[in-house]
């Protein structure tokens, strides 16, 4: 482009008018394209938020349910010793119950409830008074067994099935919300989860190789069998599987979200007979032929 110096004004002008069209600029049509982008963009950003905020929101809760775990699985080996914090964690324990005939005939079923200021028990008479005021008596009902044999005559039932459910507000977590707070706005906003315990013996083994009585067995066989099924017998008195089941978040309402986690494993020693709470004995084994 040809241009001119102007003497007056010391200013560059163009040589021809018609070249003064030609200056560049932004256009509506550009500028609408350019929202049109930045619209885009922003609807994409804004709906990937909630997604990214939830995805958070569940790894900070499985976080504490795992450290949770590992405090709730310790306390059971342990048997309550040293471990008093959980008191002020579990609001309520429920054990569902039913008792059960050898033909498999359902003869009764109901629930015990347990909290902090009252319990409601139907499975036992007279019924005892246990409140969740200390760690013994939360991790006594935990320890509840799955199935309870009734080998005495005269009682009309051969076992009991149970089903222990604890209600617990996390240990860890915002320091917020812990104990010592009181406020029932904070209390019904924390964060809760559903703790399910089932305790059983032991009983992986093959069960072929203890009837040792079977017609037709050499008497070295016999033998073999006999000592295998000795050695049954006393890994199904001393050694039990616990099996620990979160389910989490615990709503206001009794519902529980998506959270799911299972917590396997064994614990030893023999298991006594102090219902409704029950302990094992560790490093106390039981003879049983």
């Amino acid at each position: 482009m040809r241009t001119t110096l102007n003497h007056r004004n010391r200013a560059v002008l163009p040589l021809y008018p018609d070249e003064a069209r030609t200056c560049g600029a932004f256009t509506m049509v550009e500028i609408a394209l350019s929202l049109a982008i930045i619209g885009f963009a922003l609807v994409a950003i804004v709906g990937v938020l909630p997604v990214g905020l939830q995805v958070q929101q569940e790894n900070r809760e499985e976080t504490v349910v795992i450290q949770d775990a590992q405090i709730w699985w310790s306390a059971l080996q342990s048997q309550a010793r040293g471990y008093e914090d959980v008191t002020n964690a579990v609001e309520q324990i429920v054990i569902w119950w039913a008792d059960w005939s050898m033909d498999g005939t359902l003869l009764g079923q109901g629930r015990d409830i347990y909290t902090r200021t009252n319990c409601d028990v139907t499975s036992l008479s007279p019924p005892p008074v246990l409140w969740l005021t200390n760690a013994q008596i939360i991790l006594g009902l935990l320890s509840t067994p799955r199935y309870i044999y009734l080998p005495d005559a005269l009682q009309t039932a051969a076992y009991r099935s149970n089903y222990v459910v604890a209600y617990v507000r996390a240990m860890n977590g915002p320091a917020v919300d812990k104990f010592p707070q009181r406020d029932p706005a904070v209390q019904e906003l924390a964060f809760r989860y559903r703790l399910v315990s089932e305790i059983v013996p032991f009983r992986e083994w093959d069960t072929n190789w203890v009837a040792f009585y079977a017609p037709g067995l050499d008497p070295a066989e016999v033998a073999q069998r006999s000592n295998y099924w000795w050695v049954a017998r006393n890994l199904h008195a001393n050694l039990h599987e616990i099996r620990l089941l979160f389910r989490w978040p615990l709503r206001p309402n009794g519902d529980v979200g998506n959270g799911r986690m299972v917590l396997r494993g064994t614990i030893s020693g023999a298991r006594s007979n102090w219902g409704p709470l029950y302990y094992y004995q560790l490093g106390t084994l039981a003879r049983h032929p």
